[in-house]
């Protein structure tokens, strides 16, 4: 079962267990409803407790679900179920907090949160609003000044200051969500701590200052974007709208909007590219090198020294028997590197081609680089990007040629006007001959270190998309946004 109740003395407990996120699927929220149910009906239970187990709270949507047909309860309805609850209902909080499971927690009456436990709204990142509550909930708890900054950025907030502007109720110094849900439980039905349901609090006061200088500074940041003018219109509703209801039903209609906006099917479509990007097909079994020689010098290699101890790992200046793995900075000779050692050249991006076996293309922004194997085996490759992302470097694996180079050459050789459509004519000759494992580690690379626009979700989904679904230069006139 993903969802169960138990009473602890007074206090029924409804515990989510769906490793290894505690992600809202279907049967979570069925469960989550049938939980409810059972705990209203267990008359000893005098108040109720929703936590999760494992290393995190809810942390979001289920993956699994994207792109497929909404299966009943939705989530807006099983939060409405929840605020409706007619005991006291306290969230304790662990890990993260993010998206449904943020909006979960303000449909209860209290929040109690583990140290260092994070909060957040990210949906803005997939092209998406909050659409169980999140821009009618969060506005009556820290105005909508403080709403909109957190909602339109996506960013996660750490404890601290969400108790700081009352997104949480209170931080614990317990060591689990169970001890910290009773205690807190404890403390309400002695009087000493106050439950609130969120939906009754007054909404916020209308502020045009905050819409306007919002408005504003996305028309600066961020113009072609949908869904954060979205998010202003439904925080602007929480204002105006009579109701919670009229908000929710505004929330419901511009979350919609965004669901049917090309946007977000080209930022899902990045995130699922953005999954295990290092994993070479056909390769089971590999594990990371233990010990490395780095030879000469580059700011990689300090980073790697601080991960290093952590993963388990042996690092050298000064190859020897045992050398696994030699990673040579830019310029350096190989020659110095043992026979028996896999050979991996750093080059930068805009340097010459690596003779060794592999090579690291270095990209000069972004979180990821580029493994390509030119002679290599499979089983080495794969080896070398494990112990790399031990070593905290996130690489996507290629072969033959760099993505990366053959992007940025195309770039170079055209007008600035036309570096997209370069890219996307670049992008369908890389995917012809075969050089990325996957179509979508072109569009990956292209966004995260060469600037292709993001909404777009990177120039080979832009150049193959069906032609009146394209987007490419399309930029929203003003009154799109309004």
């Amino acid at each position: 079962m993903s969802v169960h109740y138990q009473r602890h003395g007074e206090v029924g407990v409804i515990s989510i267990a769906n490793p290894p996120v505690n992600a809202l699927s279907q049967a979570v929220r069925s469960g989550l409803l049938s939980a409810l149910k059972e705990g209203l009906a267990d008359q000893q239970a005098k108040a109720l407790v929703v936590m999760a187990e494992g290393r995190t709270f809810i942390a979001g949507a289920d993956i699994r679900e994207f792109g497929k047909p909404p299966q009943a309860p939705l989530l807006p309805d099983v939060i409405t179920q929840l605020e409706a609850c007619p005991k006291p209902l306290i969230a304790s909080l662990h890990g993260t907090a993010l998206g449904g499971g943020l909006e979960v927690a303000l449909g209860c009456h209290y929040r109690i949160a583990l140290a260092g436990t994070r909060v957040g709204l990210p949906e803005v990142k997939l092209g998406l609003l909050p659409g169980a509550g999140g821009t009618q909930r969060l506005p009556r708890l820290v105005g909508v000044e403080k709403a909109l900054e957190i909602i339109t950025s996506g960013r996660f907030v750490e404890a601290a200051e969400a108790q700081d502007i009352g997104i949480i109720d209170a931080i614990s110094d317990a060591q689990t969500p169970l001890e910290a849900g009773l205690a807190a439980a404890k403390e309400i039905l002695a009087g000493q701590q106050k439950a609130r349901i969120t939906g009754q609090l007054p909404a916020p006061k209308a502020n045009p200052q905050a819409i306007a200088a919002m408005h504003e500074q996305l028309e600066t940041s961020a113009p072609a974007l949908f869904s954060p003018f979205r998010i202003v219109e439904a925080i602007d509703a929480c204002t105006k709208a009579a109701s919670l209801e009229e908000g929710l039903r505004r929330e419901r209609e511009l979350f919609l909007a965004c669901m049917d906006s090309p946007q977000r099917a080209g930022l899902i479509h990045l995130f699922f590219a953005a999954r295990n990007p290092h994993v070479v097909p056909g390769v089971d079994n590999a594990e990371p090198f233990a010990q490395i020689a780095l030879i000469g010098e580059n700011p990689l290699f300090e980073t790697f020294h601080t991960a290093a101890q952590r993963a388990n790992i042996t690092l050298t200046d000064t190859p020897n028997d045992s050398t696994e793995l030699c990673l040579l900075a830019p310029g350096e000779d190989a020659s110095a590197c043992p026979s028996q050692a896999v050979t991996v050249a750093l080059q930068l991006l805009t340097g010459n081609a690596s003779a060794s076996p592999l090579s690291l293309v270095l990209a000069e922004r972004g979180p990821f680089h580029e493994l390509v194997n030119h002679s290599a085996s499979a089983t080495d490759q794969q080896r070398v990007a494990l112990t790399l992302k031990a070593l905290r470097a996130n690489v996507v694996v290629t072969q033959s040629q760099s993505v990366l180079s053959t992007l940025c050459n195309a770039t170079e050789q055209t007008p600035a006007n036309d570096t997209q459509s370069a890219m996307e004519q670049a992008s369908l000759t890389l995917a012809q001959q075969g050089t990325c494992y996957r179509e979508g580690d072109i569009d990956l690379l292209a966004v995260e270190a060469l600037g292709y626009p993001r909404h777009l979700g990177g120039p080979h989904r832009q150049a193959t998309l069906p032609s009146h679904l394209s987007i490419h230069k399309k930029t929203p006139s003003k009154d799109t946004h309004s």
